[in-house]
């Protein structure tokens, strides 16, 4: 287990896309009978400060009561880059974990993995994971390494060639479906069948 304090790291959580081949914003969506941002905070379990990233438009969507904080872009649909430098300017702890609203089988396992990962590598400005290919979040950064060389035009790819980001693999042994993504209503329902959650 990590020695470094979990309640004196942040997670924030990326909620503030258009979602529009969803057909309606991510941050809508609803597990069983619960809003999907209540849902991922039960399974988080985060110990220490709690924040949500939306946008113009978009904010106090179902569930954000029960964030620490919200804060939301300065402007609309710049896309995640910009979510992580709002979370990173807004953040009150020099670590500051990333999940996104639209990938519900992470789990509190991989947050713990990146924090203890992040105590190995006292150089490093971000920690980001590669299962078959770059898996931007769940991901670590430390404040004041990571949001100086941050650019909000730039992909989460691009990142990967910044000076202290570092790309790890992730443990085989983890569960490979923990990494789908919705994007759009098609991988509602394939999720559903995979792990009988009822999203809508």
């Amino acid at each position: 287990m990590s020695a470094m304090n979990e309640s004196a790291v942040t997670l924030a959580i990326l909620a503030g896309g258009r979602g529009e081949r969803m057909g309606k914003p991510k941050s809508s969506l609803r597990v069983g009978d619960q809003p999907i941002l209540s849902y991922l905070l039960k399974r988080f379990a985060w110990r220490g400060p709690t924040m949500l990233v939306t946008s113009p438009g978009r904010e106090k969507p179902p569930g954000a009561q029960k964030f620490d904080r919200e804060v939301v872009d300065p402007v609309e649909g710049m896309g995640p880059v910009r979510g992580l430098i709002t979370a990173l300017e807004n953040s009150q702890t020099e670590n500051l974990i990333v999940a996104s609203v639209d990938m519900p089988l992470v789990e509190r396992e991989q947050l713990l993995w990146l924090l203890e990962r992040m105590e190995e590598r006292p150089k490093a400005s971000a920690v980001m994971l590669r299962f078959d290919a770059l898996e931007p979040f769940p991901s670590i950064s430390r404040k004041e390494r990571a949001e100086r060389p941050l650019c909000e035009n730039a992909s989460m790819r691009s990142l990967t060639k910044i000076d202290g980001f570092e790309v790890l693999p992730a443990p085989a042994y983890w569960w490979h479906d923990i990494w789908p993504n919705l994007n759009e209503p098609a991988d509602l329902a394939a999720l559903q069948r995979l792990s009988g959650f009822r999203i809508h």
